[in-house]
């Protein structure tokens, strides 16, 4: 019996990453069908790179061609818009594509006018909002947020490097 049962334990353990694996697939896929309700760009020519800072995070997207510039001019006037959004405490669109218990989302929508700055900042081939906030609890949010933005785009997605000091430049 003991050996059927170390038998059962390792064949659990070897096939829980495949499920994990493919519960992930279906999330991401998920978000992408709904993504595309409230991005008006193409997921697959496009990268979101998400960067924890100490006071907040980045959330960057570029087109993977600098040159498709329908790409680029959609990226940067959905970044602006939903920056308008946002500092009104409008999370419609995170809480469409990702569902209303995407970590840190809730935290966010209750933050008061003012709480979180997010700077607009045109970069090579897309755009990026820099949010910061200097209480503890939101940056946790933050990064819960900008975390669980990368585990949904998957494919679509990668990790910044951390910046704790950064030039935001010029804003639109």
């Amino acid at each position: 019996m003991t050996r059927h049962f170390l038998g059962a334990a390792v064949a659990a353990l070897i096939l829980l990453p495949l499920g994990s694996h493919a519960s992930d697939s279906a999330r991401q896929a998920e978000v992408a069908r709904r993504g595309a309700d409230v991005m008006p760009f193409d997921l697959k020519a496009t990268t979101h790179v998400f960067t924890k800072t100490a006071d907040g995070g980045v959330q960057r997207v570029v087109a993977q061609s600098a040159a498709d510039k329908q790409q680029v001019e959609l990226v940067r006037a959905h970044l602006h818009e939903i920056r308008g959004r946002f500092l009104k405490g409008d999370f419609s669109g995170p809480s469409h594509i990702h569902g209303d218990g995407m970590p840190g989302l809730a935290q966010l929508q209750e933050a008061r006018p003012g709480q979180i700055a997010i700077d607009y900042k045109e970069v090579h081939g897309g755009a990026e909002l820099t949010y910061r906030t200097d209480d503890p609890r939101l940056v946790s949010s933050l990064h819960a947020w900008l975390d669980a933005q990368l585990s949904d785009h998957g494919h679509d997605a990668m990790p910044g490097h951390h910046h704790p000091m950064r030039d935001t430049g010029t804003h639109r």
